[in-house]
């Protein structure tokens, strides 16, 4: 059976100093990445998908595309919370915050709580973890597996303090609203109600020509295409 060693050597190999450099520029550790393709990590997941022991120990590298794989091979169903608090804790830049560590955690049974709490805390990468986290529940999880209360609470949130929000929190809260408008159509109303509160907003993307998507705009696209409440089927990517 293939280990961590002979994976990471595989991962050196399939790395481009092109790509690395560009996962650089938007944000990832310089000396923990050897910038490997999506598509080139996706094909190794199709051979290790579901060796759990494995996927922690990706994970444990500190290695970008490792953290990467990790997240795609891993079942968050079969983690404890605080496996998951580790995974929020120890993630290096936001593609592993904002990406990885949410998907793992919203397979979990206690995900909605697990992302209540991360969202309150003061480390902005957990609180990321947080926000996207219960983006991707209302993404997936059928209306009647919802808590709707704290879903417009979580929206109030994000109006009253989008504009104070830490680093990528802000970007975290405005995708949290879209997604809220795009997938649960009984709450359309006040998603649209906070992304029209929200307007705008300004955050630093670094050296990157990255855009902040204006959320009425994106919530009116998805109703101009009649596919408010048309869930996904994955939540990996």
């Amino acid at each position: 059976m293939i280990n961590v060693h002979e994976v990471m050597a595989e991962l050196e190999r399939l790395g481009s100093e092109q790509v690395r450099k560009t996962y650089v520029r938007h944000g990832a550790p310089e000396n923990q990445i050897f910038g490997v393709k999506i598509a080139d990590l996706k094909k190794i997941v199709k051979r290790i998908k579901g060796n759990q022991t494995l996927a922690k120990e990706l994970y444990a590298t500190g290695n970008s595309d490792a953290m990467y794989l990790a997240g795609l091979v891993a079942d968050g169903a079969a983690m404890s919370k605080k496996e998951l608090d580790y995974w929020a804790k120890t993630a290096t830049w936001y593609m592993i915050s904002e990406y990885t560590v949410p998907w793992v955690a919203a397979e979990n049974s206690g995900a909605d709580a697990i992302a209540s709490k991360w969202i309150k805390s003061k480390t902005p990468k957990i609180a990321c973890s947080g926000w996207a986290t219960y983006a991707s529940l209302v993404s997936h999880l059928p209306d009647d597996e919802l808590d709707f209360s704290e879903i417009v609470g979580l929206l109030d949130i994000a109006v009253e303090r989008i504009s104070i929000a830490p680093g990528r929190v802000g970007l975290g809260m405005n995708n949290f609203i879209i997604c809220v408008g795009s997938y649960v159509k009984p709450l359309l109303k006040q998603a649209k109600s906070a992304a029209k509160n929200v307007g705008v907003i300004k955050i630093d993307m670094g050296d990157t020509a990255c855009k902040i998507p204006v959320a009425t705009a994106s919530i009116e696209k998805i109703e101009s295409l009649n596919r408010v409440g048309q869930k996904r089927k994955h939540i990996k990517c």
